[in-house]
């Protein structure tokens, strides 16, 4: 009992900042797989899990998404330590790696409104630094349709999840998601982990 209390005590005297305390992003590009084989090889993150964002949760099912009649996008929800890794390093990532920001409602081969590049804050911080990174981008004279949405996420069906690690040789993974992967080593040497 004593030892329980000890170590209780030290959790309570550890300052909250070295407390790990994971935060979420919902970020939709394209294709779940790549965007969550991207950021599964992240440093700091946690987790990455297909889904669908946007829509009401009846709606959320691959079958009723790709029908493109609902308003669910295609996205991920990353679960990531801040300490290791920042917000503003994840939106890096989005917007040069994991996905096109200049395509409108498509992402490769794949077209509609389920593909669309949007960005779903979690708090007021996100928000406000998604639109810096929005606006940085239209200054630079770079077509970005990224846009910020608010709604519910809900996981994809399980064969969706870990798509590109349990299918390496699949055709799509090779042509769409290798390459990103590959990207995000050389752009990111730092950030990236195996």
């Amino acid at each position: 009992m004593r030892r329980i209390l000890a170590l209780a005590a030290a959790l309570a005297a550890t300052p909250a900042a070295a407390q790990s305390r994971l935060e979420t992003a919902i970020l939709a590009g394209g294709c779940f797989w790549g965007m969550e084989a991207v950021f599964e090889h992240v440093k700091g993150v946690e987790s990455a899990v297909s889904g669908y964002a946007g829509g009401v949760k009846e709606d959320a099912s691959y079958a009723r998404v790709s029908s493109e009649q609902t308003a669910h996008a295609e996205a991920v929800r990353i679960s990531y330590d801040p300490r290791l890794v920042s917000y503003s390093d994840l939106l890096r990532i989005y917007f040069s790696v994991a996905h096109d920001p200049s395509q409108l409602n498509r992402q490769g081969p794949d077209v509609g409104m389920s593909y669309r590049s949007a960005i779903f804050p979690q708090d007021a911080a996100q928000r406000t630094a998604a639109k810096a990174f929005i606006t940085k981008f239209r200054a630079a004279g770079r077509p970005i349709m990224t846009r910020i949405e608010s709604g519910s996420f809900y996981p994809a069906e399980a064969y969706h999840q870990d798509f590109m690690r349990k299918n390496p040789r699949h055709p799509y993974i090779l042509a769409h998601d290798v390459p990103k992967v590959a990207a995000l080593k050389r752009m990111f040497p730092a950030s990236y982990r195996n």
